[in-house]
């Protein structure tokens, strides 16, 4: 691979991880705010009426996303040492 794919692939890898951080952050503030408040908190509930287990996919699919991105980027930088 070149170092422009390189860099290309480096960038959606980023851009996939800070969606993870995102969705994992507004699904745990969605469910969160159902469970022990009095309605969902965050900001996706202003656009969209958004159920309990469709905050919770989207907590899984961040967590999911952000722990893949967070250990391809570990795996990354420890091949280039």
């Amino acid at each position: 691979m070149t170092d422009h794919a390189l860099a290309g692939h480096a960038i959606a890898r980023e851009t996939l991880t800070v969606i993870g951080w995102v969705a994992l952050v507004q699904g745990g503030l969605g469910a969160g705010g159902r469970y022990f408040g009095d309605g969902p908190w965050g900001l996706l509930h202003k656009w969209w009426d958004i159920p309990t287990a469709g905050y919770l996919a989207l907590l899984v699919a961040g967590v999911a996303l952000a722990v893949w991105g967070e250990t391809t980027k570990h795996k990354a930088k420890q091949t280039r040492s």
